[in-house]
């Protein structure tokens, strides 16, 4: 029997996730935006591509509240320049604080 569609994943959802991926990695490591589409779709064969734009306005929003670094060619960079490869890391004060 096939498994229903997993539902999509909303704002705070991918918000969370993308927190707990960064929060685990540290502030010294980073991970690529496809990590926290794909965990929110069920892994490489779930559908995880139609998250990557939803993820990347996820993690606009957690820099501009000074919860991650959006990273390009590894600096940070804001979240109005962010284009192309990206990478995100826990925000040095984020990751000191626990939050």
């Amino acid at each position: 029997m096939d498994q229903p569609p997993a539902a999509p994943a909303g704002p705070a959802a991918i918000r969370a996730e993308i927190l707990r991926q960064t929060s685990a990695r540290g502030p010294d490591r980073s991970i690529c935006p496809s990590e926290v589409a794909r965990a929110l779709a069920g892994g490489d064969d779930g559908p995880w591509r139609p998250l990557m734009a939803p993820v990347r306005r996820a993690a606009a929003e957690l820099a501009r509240a000074g919860r991650i670094d959006i990273l390009r060619k590894g600096k940070p960079v804001p979240p109005e320049a962010m284009r192309g490869v990206i990478r995100l890391r826990a925000a040095p004060a984020a990751a000191s604080t626990g939050e």
